[in-house]
């Protein structure tokens, strides 16, 4: 097998400073700009890819805990005529900086278009190589999460002055930057129809007028795409909104809420939307935010964790049975099993630190995980949660 070497190596030297003023000093790979947001660290093996085009990482510098990143390059960028991505989980990048410890510059996989650190350049995207992973997160393991700013080259004055004023993560509605904007229906034979909200609110779908088949909403807060590969692999019609768009007056047989960045108490308007439909009895299926605002919708509390889940090796048990699941994670906050009403019961918990890992109502067809069953990248042990949605499909 071929080996190639990253053609834009640089040797300029990069300084992560987080807000409580601890400094870490490394390299660049990537685009040489200035950038802050929330650190957060993931432990996942393989993935890269996929994590940095998840919108779930938009606003955050993701810290990689694996020591060597970028030897198997980064695949092509390609899109199907749907405009879904072949290998990624969006269009783009969404994670606002990538930290890892080694920085392989030579890269070598068949399917391999580029090396990472030409993507993140190409992207401008910041990467930096040469950090003590290990001690950057062993302090976000005891402080919990925090905010940070990478600075290229010489960083000693913006240090010395202390300035680090950065937009704080929780205010900030990041859902709303990474949802769609118009309304997208997606076939199962691979093509697709893109509407504006207007011819929407008619249900003007001529892609949809040949066909028979059950028609899934799917709220858009950052949604990856292998969510709606799983969705279409199960020969159901999915209609794409924006997170904040009414979807109770279209014709459809299910709701599913996606995944997505940042605070749950930003996204009122998706919440209220999601409490109407809970007035009828249609299937309703929610994956990690999803699980967060329809947790919400039902009358309970959202917390944030210290550190969140971010990794490919969390383990989960199916409440009331000992079956217990290694899945996909990648959150920051969690529902608040003690405030769930009376029609509610946990689905999943996490056994490491017993947090909400999933809900489901007692008598109606609606159920969700903070986990990500459709990983991408990941275990697939739980992708059994389409087939259950589908299932319910009436």
């Amino acid at each position: 097998m071929t080996q190639h070497t990253d053609s834009m190596q640089t040797n300029r030297t990069a300084t992560l400073m987080l807000d409580d003023g601890t400094v870490f000093r490394g390299y660049s790979f990537g685009y040489e700009r200035p950038v802050a947001g929330e650190v957060v660290f993931n432990t996942a093996m393989t993935g890269y890819p996929e994590s940095l085009t998840d919108p779930s990482y938009a606003g955050q510098l993701m810290v990689l805990t694996y020591p060597l990143v970028g030897n198997y390059g980064v695949p092509p960028r390609t899109f199907e005529p749907n405009g879904i991505a072949t290998f990624m989980e969006s269009e783009k990048i969404h994670a606002e900086a990538i930290i890892v410890s080694d920085y392989s510059h030579e890269y070598s996989h068949w399917n391999a278009e580029c090396s990472l650190g030409e993507w993140l350049k190409e992207e401008k995207i910041p990467g930096i190589y040469g950090i003590d992973t290990r001690a950057l997160t062993k302090k976000l393991r005891e402080h919990g999460v925090m905010m940070g700013r990478i600075v290229i080259g010489d960083a000693d004055n913006e240090i010395g002055n202390g300035e680090l004023k950065i937009e704080d993560y929780e205010h900030v509605n990041y859902v709303d930057r990474v949802s769609c904007k118009e309304i997208i229906c997606y076939l199962p034979d691979g093509t697709s129809q893109t509407c504006s909200l207007l011819e929407a609110s008619d249900s003007r779908f001529s892609i949809l007028n040949s066909q028979f088949l059950k028609r899934v909403v799917l709220l858009d807060c950052g949604v990856k795409h292998n969510i709606i590969r799983c969705l279409l692999r199960r020969n159901v019609a999915v209609i794409r909104v924006p997170w904040d768009y009414d979807f109770n007056q279209l014709e459809y047989d299910g709701l599913f809420i996606s995944n997505g960045p940042g605070d749950p108490d930003t996204c009122d308007a998706a919440v209220r939307n999601i409490r109407k439909a809970l007035s009828g009895d249609k299937p309703i299926c929610g994956i990690c935010m999803g699980n967060q605002l329809l947790a919400k919708a039902g009358g309970a509390k959202i917390y944030k964790l210290k550190y969140g889940h971010r990794s490919h090796n969390q383990p989960v048990r199916l409440v009331g049975t000992e079956h217990c699941y290694v899945t996909s994670q990648n959150h920051g906050y969690a529902v608040d099993s003690s405030t769930l009403g009376n029609d509610w019961e946990e689905l999943f918990v996490n056994m490491n630190d017993g947090s909400n890992e999933g809900i489901r109502h007692k008598t109606n067809p609606w159920f969700s995980s903070q986990f990500h069953p459709e990983a991408c990248s990941g275990p697939v042990d739980t992708e059994f949660m389409f087939d259950k949605f589908i299932d319910a499909l009436k």
